[in-house]
């Protein structure tokens, strides 16, 4: 290992190990890590029919059309949309995403409720992946973790790259999906 990395991997090694009282015993930790691993895992779980609609598994797929954009302030919009399925059929009146502007046409899916389009394709999953990468940001030092509260002292440098190559990731899918988001 090169000099840079061992100060990398130094700087995440514990410090002493705080007095008594100052920790929490090991029912606190678990149900610790257990709400760690559940909001690592919940973005992952809650994005399954975002990335099936933005895929094209499920909804109908046709071309958007951003009709009104009305500004709600601090922000926030409410965008409006008419929607037209590729197979044919009825126009219909759709929620369209926020960050869209009036004018707007672009390929989307309809929920199968009906009631709004998301972009599809490339952009769509991209920026449907966004949610699915901040979890991966949120669990990747649990590995580290999980060895510090075992006292585990073999493989924490290890813990710590892993950690590190997934936080890049992670910040990099996240960007991205941003940028697809809004673009």
């Amino acid at each position: 290992m090169s000099d840079a990395f061992e100060n990398i991997a130094g700087a995440f090694q514990p410090g002493p190990t705080p007095g008594p009282g100052r920790t929490p015993g090991p029912i606190g930790m678990t149900i610790l890590l257990i709400c760690w691993v559940g909001l690592g895992l919940m973005p992952l779980v809650l994005s399954v029919s975002d990335l099936r609609l933005a895929a094209g598994e499920i909804g109908t797929a046709g071309t958007l059309t951003v009709v009104s954009c009305e500004s709600l302030g601090k922000g926030r919009y409410d965008c409006k949309g008419s929607f037209v399925p590729d197979g044919g059929g009825a126009v219909v009146a759709v929620a369209a995403s926020p960050d869209s502007t009036a004018g707007d046409v672009k390929r989307a899916q309809l929920t199968p409720e009906g009631d709004r389009a998301v972009p599809s394709g490339t952009p769509g999953l991209l920026a449907a992946l966004t949610m699915p990468f901040l979890g991966v940001g949120v669990l990747a030092f649990l590995p580290y973790v999980f060895l510090y509260v075992f006292k585990a002292r073999r493989g924490r440098h290890a813990a710590v790259a892993f950690g590190a190559l997934l936080t890049a990731v992670s910040l990099a899918g996240v960007v991205v999906g941003l940028v697809a988001a809004y673009s």
